[in-house]
């Protein structure tokens, strides 16, 4: 029989993806802007199983979060852009990335608007605004209006969703 105090601590290593990027938020989920249909990527759950690797999988698919401060691109400084892991969408860009001590990669801003789209997320006991990719409809993490910028928003992002590409300047 498992003691309290170990249940607590299983408990919050369970439960600290969930809760480490805020629970609140007054966000609404923007009306998705529609894409020409040539526009949209669609493929079978086997094609995206063979393209992406069972980590991006869980994620881009199947709406799941990698665990706090163990992404590759929490810590990147460099200039760039940072893409869709699934169908290589620029996101966003280096410029709108900052260190929001959540454990996972955050930007206050979208590269160009229709990028991402928004859906209410009720998982978990939660409300939240989830952020998919608007070409593929790959999960990306969640948006929430605690941001420190003008924008006041924080895009927490899952650094499997996304491929950075350095660029020169």
């Amino acid at each position: 029989m498992l003691k309290p105090a170990l249940v607590r601590i299983l408990l919050m290593i369970t439960l600290c993806p969930v809760v480490s990027c805020g629970q609140s938020n007054r966000h609404t989920a923007k009306n998705p802007k529609k894409m020409n249909k040539e526009e949209t990527i669609v493929k079978s759950d086997a094609e995206w199983k063979q393209q992406l690797t069972p980590e991006q999988y869980y994620v881009l698919r199947e709406k799941g979060t990698e665990r706090p401060f163990t992404g590759k691109l929490l810590m990147n400084k460099e200039n760039g852009v940072y893409k869709c892991a699934g169908c290589g969408a620029v996101l966003f860009s280096s410029d709108s990335k900052f260190d929001s001590h959540c454990g996972w990669p955050s930007f206050d801003r979208e590269i160009a608007e229709g990028k991402i789209n928004e859906h209410r997320d009720t998982s978990h006991g939660m409300i939240r605004i989830e952020i998919t990719c608007a070409k593929c409809g790959g999960h990306l993490g969640h948006v929430f209006d605690d941001g420190p910028t003008d924008t006041g928003l924080r895009y927490c992002v899952n650094s499997l969703s996304l491929e950075f590409v350095k660029s020169d300047k």
